[in-house]
């Protein structure tokens, strides 16, 4: 028996519990493969974007900063635009932090959107799997109750194989979730990290630069 005719096998035996637990397997890997996505594409655009605000504030131009920046749609663009807006009306620190602050709170859930429902996933799969185990169990022993003396021994062995198999997929699913779960918040946090680096900077420059320079109009 080949390695494909093992998986088929494998599948046929988990009995009708195995198709919940691929729909939600497909759930999951769909998730964890768009929030990998958008959080390498969120991460490399605010680096671009940032190393190229950063000189021009640091030379003064407030007022092409603050209309590039309007024009984008990526977390730093939106924190800078809060605080370079903020600006217009007043130049302490605490409003400006309080500004950028606002517009942090606009962008961790859209960083962190759907990446708890991969955990979720691999609780839920777990129970399910264990809940197939369980009726397969439960058949297993209905079955033997019915059966001749001389063959309990044997079906029984083989029935309780066939139940582990939906405890057996669904752990073969759920730790892989747990660890895809662990790297998406561990990359998020590191995008939060980055945006708070340059809120700071952003701040200590616009301490130094503002009472030189006019408001941003």
């Amino acid at each position: 028996m080949n390695a494909f005719q093992l998986v088929v096998k494998f599948f046929v035996d988990c009995g009708w519990f195995i198709f919940p637990s691929l729909a939600i397997m497909s759930l999951g890997i769909a998730i964890a493969i768009e929030r990998w996505i958008f959080l390498r594409r969120a991460r490399s655009q605010n680096r671009a974007e940032w190393a190229q605000m950063l000189p021009a504030l640091q030379s003064g131009q407030l007022k092409d900063v603050l209309a590039k920046a309007a024009k984008s749609e990526s977390a730093i663009a939106n924190i800078v635009t809060h605080g370079l807006t903020r600006l217009q009306t007043s130049r302490r620190r605490e409003d400006l932090d309080a500004a950028m602050e606002e517009g942090m709170m606009e962008i961790v859930p859209r960083l962190e959107k759907r990446t708890h429902y991969i955990a979720t996933f691999a609780n839920v799969i777990t129970l399910v799997g264990l809940l197939g185990t369980i009726m397969g169990l439960i058949k297993a022993f209905t079955a033997v109750a019915q059966v001749n003396p001389a063959e309990k021994a044997e079906l029984l062995s083989a029935s309780i194989s066939i139940a582990m198999n939906n405890t057996a997929f669904a752990l073969m699913v759920a730790i892989p979730f747990l660890l895809i779960h662990a790297f998406l918040q561990a990359r998020t946090s590191e995008i939060v990290d980055g945006l708070e680096a340059a809120k700071i900077s952003f701040l200590n420059l616009m301490q130094r630069i503002a009472p030189e320079q006019p408001a941003a109009r």
